[in-house]
C-alpha cells in the first residue's frame, strides 16, 4: 500500500494502524526540526525532549492536513511541529527571568549609547555603561542567542506567513493578502540591512537549510562564530522590525 493511499484510506476510516503507518512514515521530519532547533536550545532543554515535543506537532498535522490542498503534507508538517516545539518550550519557561531582565538592560544601555554616540557601540564600550566585564557581557549575548530566535520565531508564526490553519476558509480578504504581502516585504527589508556576512549566515541556515557546522566549513570559520553572527543578525533584524512598529 503506497503512501497516497493510506492517506486516502486513514481519513476516511480514520484507523489507528494507518495513522501509526502514517507517523512512521513521516517521523524523520521530527528529527529534522529539532536538529535545527537543538541548535538554539540545547543548552536549555534534551534533544529527546525537542524529538517528543516535535511528535505532538507530527500528530496533530496527520489530523488537521486536508488531502485536497494545494501544499505538500511535509512542508505543512514541518511548520506544525517547529510550532509545536516552541510552544512546549515557552511552557516550560526556559529562558529564566534574570535573563529576560538582562536582556532588556542591554538593549536600552545599547539604544542610549546610539542616541549619544550616533553610531552603533562597541561591546567595550556597552559593558563600560553596564559596569560588567566584557567577558560577562559576551556570555549574556550568547545566551540571549535562543532568547532572540525564539521572539523572532513566535513573530513569525503569528505573522500568519507560515502557518496554516485549517479552521479557516482558503479564501483570504484583501485586507490579509495585503498584510501578508507587508509583513514578507518587511522581512526581506530587514534581511536586505544586514552586513553581507549576516546576510550570507542567514540565507545558508533559512534557505539553504545548512546547521552551524556546514556554514561554518563553507565560511572557514567556527560553529560558536557562525552561532555569534546568527545571533546578530536576529538581533539586528528584530530592531529593525521594533523601529518600524512591527514586533
Amino acid at each position: 500500500m503506497n503512501i497516497d493511499h493510506i492517506w486516502k484510506k486513514y481519513k476516511s476510516t480514520k484507523n489507528p494502524d494507518l495513522k501509526n503507518k502514517l507517523i512512521e512514515n513521516y517521523v524523520d521530519l521530527v528529527r529534522i526540526v529539532a536538529g535545527r532547533m537543538y541548535n538554539f536550545y540545547g543548552s536549555k532543554i534534551e534533544f529527546d525532549d525537542l524529538l517528543g515535543y516535535g511528535v505532538l506537532g507530527l500528530i496533530d498535522s496527520i489530523d488537521k492536513f486536508e488531502l485536497d490542498r494545494d501544499v505538500k503534507f511535509e512542508t505543512y508538517a514541518q511548520i506544525r511541529i517547529r510550532g509545536e516545539i516552541i510552544d512546549n518550550i515557552r511552557k516550560t519557561d526556559w529562558v529564566p527571568r534574570l535573563l529576560r531582565k538582562k536582556a532588556k538592560e542591554i538593549k536600552d544601555v545599547t539604544y542610549k549609547l546610539e542616541n549619544k554616540l550616533n553610531r552603533k557601540p562597541s561591546n567595550s564600550e556597552i559593558a563600560a555603561e553596564l559596569e560588567i566585564s566584557l567577558t560577562e557581557l559576551e556570555k549574556n549575548l550568547s545566551d540571549m542567542v535562543g532568547l532572540n530566535m525564539s521572539s523572532l520565531e513566535d513573530m513569525l508564526i503569528d505573522s500568519g506567513d507560515y502557518i496554516m490553519d485549517n479552521s479557516k476558509s482558503n479564501i483570504k480578504t484583501p485586507e490579509e493578502i495585503y498584510e501578508e504581502k507587508n509583513m514578507k516585504k518587511l522581512l526581506s527589508d530587514s534581511i536586505d540591512e544586514l552586513k553581507e556576512r549576516e546576510k550570507l549566515v542567514i540565507s545558508l541556515y533559512y534557505y539553504e537549510e545548512l546547521n552551524y557546522k556546514e556554514i561554518g566549513d563553507i565560511l572557514d570559520l567556527s560553529e560558536s562564530r557562525i552561532s555569534q553572527i546568527h545571533g546578530k543578525a536576529i538581533k539586528d533584524m528584530k530592531k529593525s522590525l521594533e523601529n518600524k512598529d512591527v514586533l
